[in-house]
């Protein structure tokens, strides 16, 4: 798994917990995001971590912010793409196994790095699980169509 990951510069330093975190568990990965004392818009950061995952050069991705909201709400405008807020770790499961989400976000003045990594390992591990969740993911998809302009 090949894993893209971005910040801003308010999550600059969970970024790279993250990375190393990544490097630990020897799972490839790319950074997207802002390096140290660079400012940028969270906006274009979430644009190319979501393109990483549409064109699969990557497989999943992870955007940290001050929040994670505006990541999240950044990387939902781009057609074929669902991130998920995640800052517990049923929040982590239920993105993967229920909604299929390809990114994670979380926010750093929200948690602590312990606790990211926490919430990393099981977005990590979990995979969708269709089942009762299918028809609804498909609806996701189905009014996204709807309204793609």
């Amino acid at each position: 798994m090949k894993i893209a990951i971005g910040c801003d510069e308010a999550a600059y330093e969970l970024k790279v917990v993250l990375e190393e975190y990544l490097d630990k568990k020897k799972i490839e990965w790319k950074d997207f995001g802002a390096q140290k004392g660079e400012k940028v818009l969270y906006p274009d950061v979430a644009e190319r971590v979501c393109m990483a995952i549409l064109s699969k050069e990557c497989e999943r991705g992870i955007l940290v912010c001050g929040t994670g909201i505006g990541m999240a709400i950044s990387a939902n405008k781009i057609p074929g793409i669902r991130a998920a807020v995640c800052h517990d770790a049923f929040s982590a499961e239920r993105a993967r196994k229920s909604n299929n989400a390809q990114i994670l976000c979380m926010g750093e003045r929200v948690i602590g790095f312990e606790l990211a990594k926490t919430i990393l390992d099981i977005w990590l591990k979990c995979d969708f699980t269709g089942g009762a969740s299918l028809p609804k993911v498909e609806r996701i998809e189905h009014i996204e169509k709807k309204y793609r302009i």
